[in-house]
């Protein structure tokens, strides 16, 4: 029989188990998304609260929307005292989504608002390639 210690506040298997840093390791880092398929486009929702407007990039390269935010540290504390613990996050994070060869990027169009981006991409027909046919010749008689 195993035996778990009960702490003051109660046990709970779940809260313990997901608090681990496997589960919680660069969680911060991730970009939230969401994304909707529409008749003529793809509508992607990014969450990215406390980042600023200017701090947030979007560029097309080789088929792919490509997505990048930098939250800086300047605002340095001036009082004294050390960190506790200390959350929220501090650098650069990005993420990539295929659109597509045919998407350029005047086709897009984003806004930010609120802490979230939002993102319309057009959907382009993908230009089916008619494969031509090609024999393989026989040698012999």
């Amino acid at each position: 029989m195993m035996m778990i210690p009960r702490r003051n506040h109660g046990f709970d298997l779940l809260g313990e188990m997901f608090s681990d840093p496997f589960f919680t390791e660069g969680e911060s880092k991730v970009m939230r998304t969401d994304i909707k398929e529409k008749k003529d486009k793809y509508l992607i929702d990014i969450d990215l609260p406390g980042y600023e407007k200017e701090n947030i990039k979007l560029e097309v390269e080789d088929g792919y929307l490509l997505v990048h935010a930098t939250m800086n540290s300047d605002k340095e504390e001036k009082e004294e005292g050390k960190y506790v613990r200390k959350e929220r996050y501090v650098g650069s994070c990005s993420r990539s989504f295929y659109v597509g060869d045919d998407v350029k990027s005047e086709d897009i169009k984003a806004s930010f608002k609120n802490g979230t981006l939002k993102i319309e991409v057009p959907k382009k027909e993908e230009k089916e390639k008619i494969a031509e046919k090609k024999y393989i010749p026989i040698d012999g008689e």
